[in-house]
């Protein structure tokens, strides 16, 4: 039962536009929020999804704002995070508004290979992986998160859904002005706020609004705001999210940015981002979602236009220094290439830049090398590999991320529960062991399995085994 703080209820009605029902706005606060995922086409398209899944009783609706989102009903219960499909990272399960902020930053946006995209509030990693897919894991996407809680959760959500062109950070993002000045070609901030359009996902959410915290959480938003248009590159796009529904923390905080920098900064008008997006547009060009609109959460999602340069407001910081990693050498390179193109079939050339620390080998994004020094990183690309006197010995998350089911072998449902669950395979037939080797369910990867010729021997890493995997 959906709570309704009363003084909410009698501040909302402010903002509500003249043409929208304040009784339909609290209508549509109680009801279930509609079940909406996201499709991972890094990993398998739209279409072999739905052929895939609509056998085993998934309807799919699609959402108009984005392509690869769907309102899912199901005949049966099914425990969407347990499943072998959300285990391979086939999908992402994402509430259709938020799916709005990377559709508007790659509106018109005509991305390339080299661009560094920054994502200044990432976790969980719903619109991080959004837009990880969007750049096909093509150039440089910075994922940063204030809290340190999250971190784990946003760097799992990353390589479950096989991506490889991220660099993590762990900052209050009203840094990236100083650290990161004019060197991003894109930025999304779904800024931190009050969440008022969240209350149909927790029906507690409002209990205890006080408009007394919004001034609070404003004065954060338009810090982070000012830091994200000076990080920005002149002729850059900069979408400004939230999820709540107020003008206090939405347009007048874009409205700031205006005053800040006046002709620097343009609004570009939203209303044709989607059929049925005028419904939403206010007078300035944004998309202010109110619950009763689209039937989803609230949302508001603005597009800004850095015109021209501004002025730095901080002396530009040192570069940091002892930086871990070095350039592999070229003879470890070659041999790390031969390594997994001869045992698992994955080319690693012209994937990115191959990089050392002591014995572990990774795989950075390669636009990701002039910023070295600039700050301080959790964590950068891939980690390919650990090596020994024997040998090398390649990591999951680079394996799902590169690899492909070609040179796997195919498990059934049984036995790809078996694996997800840590277990190890007992072949029907023994055969000459052919060591590592990857295993795969439905063409899509699983994991590593070393084959001892009697069994396949689990070497899925223990912080991804599972206690319980759903079957369809």
């Amino acid at each position: 039962m959906v709570q309704l703080n009363q003084n909410f209820i009698n501040h909302i009605a402010q903002d509500l536009p003249s043409d929208l029902s304040l009784d339909d706005f609290i209508h549509f606060c109680g009801q279930p929020l509609r079940l909406s995922i996201r499709v991972n086409t890094l990993k398998i398209s739209c279409a072999h999804f739905i052929e895939r899944m609509t056998p085993l009783g998934w309807s799919f609706e699609p959402i108009p704002w984005c392509k690869e989102g769907f309102w899912l009903t199901l005949e049966k219960d099914v425990q969407l995070g347990n499943t072998i499909e959300h285990l391979q990272g086939l999908f992402y399960i994402q509430e259709a508004s938020s799916m709005l902020p990377p559709t508007a930053l790659f509106q018109e946006y005509d991305f390339s290979h080299t661009d560094t995209l920054l994502d200044m509030a990432s976790a969980p990693g719903s619109k991080t992986t959004q837009m990880a897919a969007m750049m096909n894991n093509q150039g440089l996407l910075i994922a940063n998160e204030y809290s340190a809680s999250r971190i784990k959760v946003l760097h799992a959500n990353i390589l479950r859904m096989g991506i490889s062109n991220t660099a993590l950070t762990h900052f209050d993002a009203r840094v990236f002005g100083e650290y990161l000045y004019e060197s991003a070609d894109a930025i999304l901030l779904d800024a931190p706020c009050s969440g008022e359009g969240t209350v149909r996902k927790d029906p507690d959410a409002l209990i205890h609004w006080d408009p007394d915290k919004i001034d609070d959480i404003a004065a954060t938003q338009k810090a982070l705001i000012q830091s994200a248009f000076l990080a920005l590159k002149p002729g850059g796009s900069l979408v400004y999210s939230t999820c709540t529904l107020n003008k206090a923390e939405n347009q007048a905080v874009c409205l700031y940015l205006k005053d800040l920098y006046c002709d620097a900064v343009h609004f570009d008008n939203l209303s044709q981002l989607f059929c049925g997006a005028d419904k939403a547009i206010t007078e300035e060009g944004f998309l202010h979602v109110w619950p009763q609109l689209y039937d989803s959460e609230g949302f508001f999602v603005a597009k800004i236009t850095k015109k021209q340069s501004v002025p730095r407001i901080a002396p530009k910081p040192n570069k940091q220094k002892n930086f871990p990693f070095s350039l592999a050498s070229h003879k470890h390179t070659l041999a790390l290439m031969d390594y997994f193109q001869h045992t698992f079939g994955i080319a690693l050339s012209g994937q990115g830049t191959i990089m050392q620390r002591e014995n572990e080998y990774w795989l950075f994004p390669t636009p990701f090398i002039p910023l070295i020094g600039s700050m301080r990183f959790q964590r950068i690309g891939l980690k390919l590999a650990d090596s020994f006197k024997q040998g090398f010995k390649a990591k999951h998350e680079a394996l799902i991320a590169l690899g492909n089911n070609q040179a796997s072998i195919a498990l059934t449902q049984e036995e790809a529960i078996s694996f997800l669950m840590g277990r190890d395979i007992i072949l029907a037939n023994k055969i000459k062991p052919q060591g590592e080797v990857l295993v795969s369910y439905e063409g899509q990867l699983l994991g590593m399995v070393k084959h001892l010729g009697n069994k396949l021997k689990n070497n899925l890493p223990r912080d991804l085994v599972k206690d319980k995997v759903a079957p369809l």
